[in-house]
């Protein structure tokens, strides 16, 4: 159902500073990143298709997947370790040189003719490493190379590009794929990591000095640092419902759309329009400052409750994709806001530590979804797991409210 409009604070104009793309270092990091996005954002397409070509086989794709996802998973609380004690723009362009050959190397495999699943696998371990490391460091760096008045801007620069990502990169994906292959769409990805570690070469970076202390103690003090702020950790545990809610939709939806709501066009169509949703958050976070900005994004999170619902109850295709459309934008608008909260709260020799964990509990929850759902699905229907998950999701982020820290933290 709609949030009451009693519920979001009245949001004010974002005040009149340069916008951060005026500044140098952090113009070349957005475009080595945004460059970056849109390769990745065609990889998902091209090597599920390279993988199902070569080996026919839906077990072979879920081994390269897993291959990647689990060593991010374990390595994400050391990458954050590593992103706060040595110089995060160094760690980001030794791990853009790491991707660059793995992509590489998976795009030659292809083009080749003959690739080896094994070789790909092992690949996208490596990449998946890489990946740990590299992600820290994203915080860090654009608290580095703005001043603190333009941290939200530049933070939905980077939503947006990466939305606009979300909604181009499927396109050249299918470009590339149906003209010169999925290897291309490999080799394209490996030239975007290039150009982002030649611009980063150029990107200076506001140093911070990081005491030197044991693995075990850096962890323990990382871990410290979430678990002193009630926002931070609460909030987390209904981000985490979040990324397990979409595995749920991401699973069932495809199905529930062909056999109720009209086919394959609508669920394309309902992936695209959340793409735009997304985008047109990321733009709605560049313009306004709510008073209480950890409170208002969680409930706009919240709102992903409302697809998962629609589709347990098959409700009419054009509803549905309204409603994950705007959940989408929720999510968009989201991500700025709570990006900006945390890098202005964390202590800086902490922020990759601390960004670490965000990572960790919410990209765990999703292969959680992803098992479960199919299980739930079969032993009671695709409605049960659908509004379990709706449940949970809407629960997790309207309950945040309650809670001391959500309510207080502000820009005022």
């Amino acid at each position: 159902m709609p949030l009451p409009s009693t519920a979001l604070p009245a949001p004010s104009p974002a005040p009149a500073t340069p916008h951060p793309l005026r500044t140098r270092s952090f113009r070349l990091l957005f475009t080595g990143r945004t460059l970056s996005l849109l390769g990745d954002a065609v990889i998902p397409a091209a090597l599920a298709l390279a993988v199902l070509e070569a080996t026919g086989s839906t077990s072979a794709l879920a081994l390269v997947l897993a291959c990647s996802m689990v060593p991010k998973l374990l390595l994400l609380p050391l990458g954050g370790v590593v992103g706060d004690r040595f110089d995060a723009r160094t760690v980001a362009l030794a791990m853009d040189l790491v991707r660059c050959a793995t992509q590489l190397l998976v795009g030659i495999q292809l083009l080749s003719g003959s690739p080896t699943l094994w070789v790909i696998a092992a690949v996208e371990v490596a990449g998946g490493a890489a990946g740990a490391f590299a992600m820290p460091t994203s915080a860090p760096l654009i608290k580095g190379t703005v001043s603190p008045e333009a941290l939200q801007r530049a933070n939905a620069a980077m939503g947006i590009a990466h939305s606009a990502s979300r909604v181009g990169g499927p396109a050249l994906a299918g470009a590339l794929i149906w003209t010169v292959g999925p290897g291309w769409a490999f080799v394209l990805d490996a030239a975007t990591f290039a150009v982002s570690a030649a611009l980063l070469c150029a990107v200076r970076v506001e140093r911070v000095t990081v005491p030197r202390r044991a693995l075990l103690d850096d962890l323990k003090e990382g871990w410290r640092e979430v678990r002193t702020r009630d926002w931070y950790w609460t909030s987390l545990i209904g981000h985490s419902a979040w990324n397990g809610a979409a595995a749920v939709l991401m699973t069932l939806g495809p199905a529930v759309a062909l056999d109720r709501l009209g086919g394959k066009a609508t669920w394309v169509l309902l992936l695209q329009v959340g793409a735009v949703g997304l985008l047109v958050g990321s733009v709605v976070a560049d313009r306004v400052r709510p008073r209480r900005p950890i409170l208002t994004a969680n409930l706009a999170l919240a709102t992903y409750a409302l697809p998962l619902v629609l589709l347990a109850v098959a409700a009419p295709a054009p509803l549905t994709i309204a409603a994950y459309g705007l959940a989408q934008g929720g999510l968009g608008f989201l991500g700025p806001l709570w990006e900006t909260a945390v890098q202005r709260a964390v202590p800086a020799h902490a922020l990759a530590r601390v960004t670490s964990y965000d990572w960790l509990l919410s990209l765990a929850a999703m292969p959680l979804g992803y098992a479960l759902a199919p299980l739930a699905a079969s032993a009671w229907g695709p409605e049960v797991p659908l509004l379990i998950a709706a449940v949970v999701v809407g629960g997790c982020c309207l309950g945040t409210g309650l809670v001391p820290g959500v309510r207080r933290f502000g820009n005022d």
